[in-house]
């Protein structure tokens, strides 16, 4: 359960926010105690992509807290006015400096405790120059015997390359992973 609560004002009105549980409801919302407007918090989107250059996956080392210097790959929260693939190839460009063809959703990812959702693409390199952007220290292709586990910046971000991989070596073909983070 998320234990950060997001409201303590009123973004219609300005009053005190109290949590309750409203009439014919299931769960505590925010309430506003001046004008009664319910506001109601859901998990949010991070959208992304997994870029491949042949056997290599690219990886950006972070320019910025969380995880400032760790690798991840190259995602963020999803805008509104886009729908998530825009938001994964807006993230690409803006963090990696990368051109991609973006493929299937590959993995979806709840992680709860944060109240997000995380969702990476599949996408192929249209070239293995980068120009990452002030987010990032810098953009690399990495082989899976390259993959710098121990420096990598989220969970989401193993389980997504590690899916790959595993895929990879099964020689399969790929399909969409969704799982729990804990």
């Amino acid at each position: 359960m998320i234990s950060q609560r997001r409201y303590h004002f009123c973004p219609s009105c300005g009053g005190a926010i109290a949590y309750s549980m409203p009439a014919d409801d299931n769960r505590e919302r925010a309430v506003c105690g001046a004008c009664g407007a319910i506001h109601y918090e859901n998990p949010i989107n991070v959208v992304g992509t997994l870029p491949v250059w042949q056997d290599r996956v690219l990886l950006c080392r972070r320019a910025i807290e969380p995880r400032l210097g760790k690798w991840t790959l190259p995602a963020g929260f999803m805008e509104l006015g886009e729908t998530t693939a825009q938001g994964a190839l807006r993230e690409t460009e803006e963090e990696a400096g990368a051109d991609i063809e973006l493929g299937p959703l590959y993995c979806l990812l709840n992680v709860v405790r944060v109240g997000q959702v995380h969702l990476f693409y599949l996408a192929q390199l249209r070239s293995p120059n980068f120009d990452p952007g002030p987010e990032t220290l810098e953009a690399r292709l990495f082989a899976e015997d390259e993959i710098p586990w121990d420096e990598i910046a989220f969970h989401t971000v193993r389980e997504t390359l590690q899916h790959f991989f595993s895929q990879r070596r099964a020689a399969q073909g790929y399909t969409l992973h969704c799982a729990d983070i804990a």
